[in-house]
C-alpha cells in the first residue's frame, strides 16, 4: 500500500494535536539537496496556560524535534534517509543562526523521532537502539550526540498516556486505539480533531480506485470513528439549525462534510449543496459522503435524476 493516503492522515493528524504547545511545520524543506521533514514541532517559548494532555506524545515534544511517521516497518535506508534530513536540517538552522548572530545549543537542536507500527530485533540491534529509563516500554535511542530515537508503537503499554501514538499504529494495536478514541467524552477537543482525520482518511481510502486487501481492511479497522464522526457532524448540524435557522444548520454542516471530502467549498460545491438541502438530512449527508464529486455534478446538471449514483 502507498504511504500517501497515511501520510496525509499522520502530517494533519500530529498538527492538529501539536499546534496549540507550538509552531508546527509539515513538509518542512531543508537544503541543499531539496528534502522534506514529515513533521517539524518547536514548542513554545510561552506554553498555554492548560496544556492538552497528550502523554508520551506530549514528552516527545517537550523540545524541538522532527517526527517521521511510516505505516509499515522502516528500512535501514528508510532510517538511514530520515536521520540524514535531520542533519541537514541541523545544518539549515545552525547558517540561519548564524546569520543572526545566534548561538544554538545541543537542546536547541531538533531530535528526531521515527513513529513505525513495529520494529523487529533485527532492525532495533543494527541501528545499536537501546532503552533508556523513565520512558516507555517500545521508545528507543541511539546515543545522545546522533539526537535520534525510534518509538515501536505495537511495543507501547496499552494506556492512554500512549493513546495518540497508537492511532498511529497498525491491525489490532490501531483498531483498539480508534475504539479508545470514540470512547472518550464528547467535549474533548483532541477527540473532535482525531476522528475527523480518521475520517478523512477513510474517505480518501475508498475514493482509491482497486483498493487493495490491505486498504480494505484499513477501511474496516477506521469505520468505527468515521461512523461516530458522521453521526455526530448530522447532530451538530441539526442542533445548529434549531439555534440558528434549520437550513443555515444544515448548510453548514453539509459545507464541514464538503471540505472534509473535497479539501474546500468552490462554486460548484455550493450548487451543489443548495440541491442537496432540499434533501432529508441523512440522505443529504450520505449522498455526500458516498458520491464522487463527477457524480454529484452530473445530478446537478440532471434534476431528472433522484440519486446521483443512478442513471435515467
Amino acid at each position: 500500500m502507498t504511504r500517501q493516503p497515511h501520510d496525509q492522515f499522520a502530517k494533519q493528524y500530529l498538527e492538529g494535536l501539536l499546534s496549540p504547545l507550538g509552531e508546527v511545520k509539515i513538509s518542512q524543506e531543508v537544503s541543499s539537496e531539496v528534502r522534506q521533514v514529515d513533521v517539524y514541532f518547536s514548542p513554545s517559548p510561552t506554553p498555554p496556560p492548560s496544556p492538552p494532555d497528550l502523554g508520551l506524545l506530549g514528552q516527545i515534544v517537550a523540545t524541538p524535534c522532527s517526527l517521521e511517521p511510516f505505516r509499515n516497518q522502516p528500512s535501514n535506508t528508510d532510517i538511514r534517509n530520515c536521520m540524514l534530513k535531520l542533519y541537514s536540517l541541523h545544518s539549515q538552522l545552525q547558517r540561519q543562526a548564524k546569520r543572526s548572530n545566534r548561538t544554538l545549543t545541543e537542546n536547541d537542536l531538533p531530535q528526531l523521532w521515527i513513529l513505525t507500527p513495529s520494529a523487529s530485533d533485527r532492525l532495533l540491534k543494527s541501528f545499536c537502539f537501546s532503552r533508556k529509563d523513565k520512558w516507555e516500554q517500545g521508545v528507543y535511542f541511539l546515543g545522545e550526540a546522533p539526537k535520534t530515537a525510534l518509538i515501536a508503537i505495537n511495543c507501547l503499554p496499552e494506556t492512554p498516556e500512549t493513546l495518540w501514538l497508537r492511532i498511529l499504529g497498525k491491525g489490532k494495536i490501531q483498531e483498539r486505539a480508534i475504539l479508545e478514541l470514540v470512547a472518550l467524552a464528547r467535549n474533548n477537543p483532541l477527540r473532535s480533531h482525531a476522528l475527523e482525520q480518521v475520517a478523512i482518511w477513510r474517505v480518501n481510502l475508498e475514493m482509491q480506485a482497486n483498493p487493495t486487501a490491505e486498504e480494505r481492511e484499513l477501511i474496516m479497522t477506521l469505520s468505527p470513528a468515521y461512523l461516530q464522526w458522521r453521526e455526530e457532524t448530522l447532530q451538530q448540524g441539526l442542533q445548529q439549525g434549531l439555534q440558528q435557522g434549520l437550513q443555515q444548520g444544515q448548510r453548514m454542516m453539509l459545507e464541514n462534510i464538503a471540505i472534509v471530502r473535497f479539501g474546500s467549498v468552490d462554486e460548484e460545491l455550493t450548487n451543489i449543496i443548495d440541491r442537496l438541502l432540499q434533501l432529508p438530512s441523512r440522505e443529504a449527508v450520505s449522498l455526500l459522503l458516498q458520491s464522487t464529486r463527477t457524480e454529484l455534478l452530473e445530478w446537478l446538471r440532471n434534476p431528472e435524476l433522484s440519486n446521483p449514483k443512478r442513471k435515467s
